[in-house]
């Protein structure tokens, strides 16, 4: 084990989790052990459980910090079109499920029954509706609610086509990015009187 290093209980939190998005990424779940995290970080295990109850609190606290940095990362610029936002954030989102593989693959596979990790998923996922229902062109409040109902059943399957796609790649990332900005633009152009994206071909 590594010398301690003398941290705040902020800063050592901080170090446990940075440790542990290494390991988590590196492992299946099942594979990564509370020892294992306490030995890279330099600590006992004992010093780690009073950050962390269990392994799955860890993850947890992870994949939250995990899902705050994905909705930072997709913040929609009211200057871009509506198919560069979708692309930026589609991308982004890729792009951390391809460097994340194991991770991604726990919360959606292996802790897809956990209410905790669902619940930060699920949060994540209405707050990027909210972002896109900001930007559309919604006549009314009948509009909105259509609108809504169409993005949130888009996410899941956004959500769980990309998770398929890290087991198998039966395309590229270019061709899944564009699968799924074209879902998202046939399932709202009827309920929309403007035309969100008129240069994306129908």
């Amino acid at each position: 084990m590594p010398p301690r290093q003398r941290l705040d209980p902020a800063e050592r939190r901080a170090q446990l989790l940075a440790v542990a998005a290494e390991l988590f990424a590196a492992h299946p779940y099942d594979d990564v052990l509370m020892e294992g995290v306490a030995e890279r970080a330099g600590v006992s295990r004992a010093l780690l459980y009073q950050h962390f109850p269990s392994k799955r609190d860890l993850f947890a606290v992870l994949y939250q910090q995990v899902a705050g940095e994905l909705l930072a990362r997709s913040r929609f610029d009211p200057s871009d079109t509506l198919v560069e936002q979708l692309a930026e954030g589609l991308d982004a989102h890729i792009e951390y499920f391809v460097e994340n593989r194991n991770t991604v693959l726990a919360a959606n596979r292996v802790l897809a029954g956990d209410r905790l990790i669902q619940t930060i998923m699920n949060d994540e996922l209405d707050a990027l509706r909210e972002r896109l229902l900001g930007v559309l062109p919604l006549a009314d409040d009948d509009a909105r609610k259509a609108v809504s109902g169409v993005l949130k059943s888009w996410l899941v399957f956004v959500q769980v086509l990309c998770v398929d796609w890290l087991t198998e790649e039966t395309c590229s990332r270019t061709e899944l990015r564009d699968v799924c900005i074209g879902a998202v633009l046939g399932a709202i152009r009827p309920l929309l009187d403007e035309d969100p994206a008129p240069d994306w071909p129908r």
